[in-house]
């Protein structure tokens, strides 16, 4: 194999250290500066074709977060996402229940608007929470992506790994499936993370009370387009749930264009919402894109899997092989990869929970581990707030074991019966 065979897994080392440190002399970076170098990278080095690295973007998934990018946008521009909040979390009279219920609220949506939705909108959201009640951003961000992450879990359209799986992995009644085999499960896991954060910021959780209000709407014309935009998004995923059962589908893709498309058709503020909108982050996922695309035309890691002389399709590899190889891979192109083996050897629906448990509990472990992540700190970011790759470690690392832990035992008790 020629060395510049190996070019595309040293620039994603480099990509991997930098995201880590985050900062050149006295230069700080952002993470979508780091990505951005590193298919500026692949592409002068010609690990890929440009053809191929356009190829290599998922313009389905660009259209998509563009968007719900617009939605999210027009909920914070409208004060309607504010507004709206009282009525989810007007329960919450401290910090410890204001956390868990940024953990099942956002966790519950996440199952069914997808989690990269959650993460677009509820960032704003636990940030404005986070001033309003002086409690740590970091505490609610991390609560934010671990909710993301676990509710997104037990669903085929909590995440887009879980809905390759649904539609390729032959998986019997998906949505009845899925909520069999990783519903309890993803409830203790959530109540672990809870517990997990609790220990790491216990000096966070102030015994103050919280004492929330309905906030005042800035502009009743946006904010009753936003309405009818999350409308449409709870009809539109309402109408794919019922619509796999009689074995028609349409992309989510559509699902958030429609959504958007009120914003942009009637709003006189379209132009300032397109221009406020996280085009760093579409550039970040289009960068990851073309990098991953390399990374996966070298062959190196699909010829390190090929090599394991293992069983690839017993349940306790699959977890430890999609927590461990979706750092690297990130969890989407990973399932990619691991879906169609499966499907080679012989698919067994347990085989296909192990999969989407642990290419999405990857989640957890880095921030580069699941796309909502990057949604969410470059969206803090945006607004002046962070989580360091070493942050999240620290809390993600033991909640990530404890999550696997969960999920093997409840594999092991399923299979009794």
């Amino acid at each position: 194999m020629s060395s510049s065979s190996f070019a595309p897994i040293i620039i994603l080392s480099i990509v991997f250290i930098l995201i880590a440190v985050r900062q050149v002399g006295s230069f700080r970076l952002q993470i979508w500066q780091i990505m951005l170098f590193g298919a500026a990278g692949v592409l002068i080095t010609g690990s890929i074709a440009p053809v191929s690295a356009l190829k290599a973007i998922n313009w389905d998934v660009m259209l998509f977060l563009f968007g719900m990018f617009v939605v999210g946008e027009a909920m914070v521009e409208s004060g309607y996402l504010y507004h709206i909040s009282y009525d989810l979390f007007k329960g919450a009279r401290n910090t410890d229940q204001l956390v868990l219920l940024i953990l099942f609220v956002m966790g519950f949506f996440s199952a069914f608007l997808m989690n990269d939705t959650v993460a677009i909108i509820g960032t704003p959201l636990v940030l404005f929470f986070a001033e309003k009640h002086n409690i740590s951003h970091k505490l609610l961000l991390l609560s934010l992506c671990f909710a993301a992450t676990l509710g997104s879990v037990m669903s085929p359209i909590g995440n887009p790994q879980n809905l390759l799986i649904a539609l390729n992995g032959g998986v019997a009644n998906p949505f009845i499936t899925f909520l069999k085999y990783l519903a309890i499960p993803t409830i203790i896991n959530l109540l672990i993370a809870y517990a997990v954060l609790k220990y790491f910021y216990g000096d966070h959780f102030h015994g103050k009370s919280i004492d929330s209000e309905r906030e005042r709407l800035k502009d009743v014309k946006l904010a009753m387009l936003s309405k009818i935009s999350l409308i449409l998004i709870m009809l539109l995923v309402s109408f794919k749930i019922i619509a796999v059962f009689f074995g028609f589908d349409f992309r989510l893709t559509y699902i958030a264009l429609a959504a958007a498309f009120p914003i942009l058709a009637f709003s006189p503020k379209r132009v300032k919402i397109l221009k406020n909108i996280d085009w760093h982050t579409l550039v970040f996922f289009m960068a990851l894109f073309v990098l991953m695309g390399s990374v996966w035309a070298s062959g190196i890691l699909q010829g390190m899997i090929h090599s394991l002389d293992m069983d690839l399709r017993s349940v306790d590899l699959i977890l430890g092989v999609s927590v461990v190889v979706s750092q690297l891979l990130s969890n989407v192109p990973f399932v990619a990869l691991y879906l169609p083996l499966l499907n080679h050897l012989g698919p067994t629906t347990e085989g296909m929970m192990a999969l989407a448990s642990g290419s999405t509990i990857a989640g957890n472990l880095l921030i580069l581990g699941a796309a909502s992540n990057i949604i969410i700190i470059q969206n803090a970011e945006k607004r002046g707030e962070t989580l360091s790759f070493a942050e999240f470690a620290i809390v993600g690392v033991p909640l990530t074991i404890l999550n696997m832990a969960v999920y093997w035992v409840f594999f092991r008790l399923i299979s009794l019966f």
